[in-house]
């Protein structure tokens, strides 16, 4: 059996793997794989993968990916791909995804090198999340949605095979965390009363894909409230504490994850996405002596050293850092999902290439 490889330090880019050799092993003994089983990205599955890409040069450079600074192609996605059990819908998805993560302001480098356990979180929005199977409904962030989990596997696959963040020489995290593993959701469109999440950060495209460079989420509840600021009073003490990075690093942001009853709720009471990441910005705070003691200094803007011991600290630094999503299905949990601090998401359209997007 031939396979394609992710990297090019083999001739012709190409692996002879016995048949009936474990494929997991041969891989592995070149340093490949993330030690679930693997998909054989043979010449003509890759070759079936990259037809989602028809019109577009397989061999184009996407994106440069550090710490390694590999080069990521369609190719070399579309093998990854393959690997990680994705459908030829899904590849789009994932170029966005890869093109998202290169740029500047989501500091790859620094989401790899830090000891964090910071992971990134993709999101789909848009035609492509329905065309292509992508899930934001009832268990949206769990298992058993092949779009999801295959997109969040293959992104990660990228990372490790391409950019070289592999655990202890490319990527410094103390634990880890599950959700390197890959974590992939899209936006709960249909169920939200809020024009579709692209449209908040300025994306005007059919499909489109988000990039937030995040902890894994952490679960908000409130069965009984029909207050917007109780339930939101709830998600601000998930978001205030010294526990997060944004305790030392208040320019980060957090990715707010509102169920559709949560979101229902707020919007019924008349408030807008604008009006909840508002709240949320002076709801979510600590005094800073707490602070202070905590991290001895904190001064993340100039105004800080003049703050007396009982003033109230703001999580993060603008309320544009709270970034709103409706995801879920019925029952009322919702899910904070705070960032690493030094990235900043990012929100980018499908490109257009042929009869797909790509």
């Amino acid at each position: 059996m031939i396979v394609d490889t992710p990297p090019t330090d083999l001739p012709g880019n190409l692996l002879d793997v016995t048949d009936g050799e474990n494929l997991v092993d041969a891989l592995a003994e070149h340093g490949w794989g993330d030690g679930l089983p693997l998909v054989a990205p043979t010449p003509e599955r890759v070759e079936a993968m990259l037809a989602s890409c028809l019109g577009s040069d397989p061999d184009e450079v996407v994106a440069v990916l550090p710490p390694r600074f590999g080069e990521a192609t369609r190719r070399t996605l579309a093998i990854n791909a393959v690997m990680a059990g994705c459908r030829p819908e899904h590849l789009p998805v994932l170029v966005a995804a890869v093109r998202a993560l290169a740029r500047p302001e989501v500091n790859l480098r620094g989401v790899n090198a830090t000891t964090h356990c910071v992971a990134p979180l993709v999101v789909v929005h848009g035609e492509v999340a329905r065309t292509a199977g992508y899930h934001g409904g009832l268990g949206a962030l769990g298992p058993g949605n092949r779009a999801n989990a295959t997109t969040g596997r293959a992104l990660r696959l990228v990372l490790l095979h391409v950019a070289g963040a592999t655990p202890g020489d490319g990527d410094a995290s103390t634990q880890g965390g599950p959700a390197k593993y890959g974590l992939c959701v899209a936006e709960n469109a249909d169920a939200s009363p809020w024009p579709a999440y692209p449209s908040a950060v300025g994306v005007d495209a059919p499909s489109a894909v988000t990039v937030h460079c995040s902890e894994a989420p952490h679960n908000v509840h409130d069965m009984e409230s029909d207050d917007p600021a109780r339930i939101l009073d709830k998600v601000a003490s998930a978001m205030a504490t010294t526990a997060q990075n944004n305790a030392c690093i208040s320019q980060g942001e957090y990715l707010v994850l509102l169920c559709p009853e949560h979101a229902a709720t707020c919007a019924a009471a008349g408030w807008s996405r604008r009006d909840v990441s508002s709240y949320l910005f002076q709801k979510a705070r600590l005094p800073a002596a707490e602070l202070k003691q905590a991290f001895k200094l904190r001064a993340w803007a100039p105004w800080m050293d003049r703050l007396a011991d009982d003033e109230a600290v703001p999580m993060t630094e603008h309320p544009d850092n709270v970034r709103i999503m409706v995801v879920g299905g019925p029952g009322k949990h919702s899910s904070v999902v705070p960032s690493w601090g030094m990235t900043r998401s990012v929100t980018v359209p499908l490109e257009e290439a042929g009869p797909q997007s790509c």
